[in-house]
């Protein structure tokens, strides 16, 4: 079972005891503002035993994200592969979704350093991509700080998102494998 640690997290397979933080965030407005809409405990549940499932079938994916001093669940951190087509797929994505009272720690960062390093290290990836719609700022600061570049000539409509959707464009940055090495 692939978990990962850094100084102050660890990213780790997924528990019952997640389930009631994990809806709770999903059901936020402020967490989920640029996701397109809120989560019902049933999606949120089912949504943290995909994560599992792929965890445990992919050796990667989205791990619950917790606080090493306290054990806290503070959400998500990994690496997904997206269901939907765009000229950037198959790919592989860096994805984070945290509690926002975790926000202004550096959490997100750490926690998806840990997940690139293991993409490119351990499953053998040679691009990671990232996306949001461009006014997420802190999501695209993150983005930054990985080291990810954005090229306008990349941004897209998301197709699971209706036409005139005010969340339908977004920004894409990409790190390749030479990229992250250099770094």
């Amino acid at each position: 079972m692939t978990e990962l640690a850094t100084p102050r997290l660890r990213l780790r397979h997924w528990r019952g005891e997640d389930l009631a933080p994990f809806a709770a965030l999903n059901a936020d407005p402020l967490a989920m503002r640029y996701l397109g809409r809120l989560l019902s405990r049933s999606e949120s549940d089912a949504f943290a035993r995909g994560a599992e499932e792929t965890l445990t079938r992919r050796g990667f994916g989205l791990w619950a994200l917790e606080l090493r001093e306290s054990g806290r669940f503070a959400g998500c951190v990994g690496l997904a592969v997206p269901s939907f087509e765009a000229h950037f797929t198959p790919c592989v994505e860096a994805m984070w979704r945290l509690a926002p009272d975790t926000w202004g720690h550096g959490y997100a960062t750490e926690a998806a350093r840990a997940s690139l390093e293991f993409g490119f290290t351990q499953a053998g990836l040679g691009e990671i991509v990232a996306f949001t719609v461009p006014a997420n700022t802190r999501s695209r600061a993150v983005m930054l700080r990985l080291g990810m570049h954005h090229d306008p000539a990349d941004d897209f409509e998301h197709p699971r998102l209706p036409p005139g959707d005010p969340l339908r464009g977004h920004v894409l940055y990409r790190l390749t494998l030479a990229q992250w090495a250099g770094g």
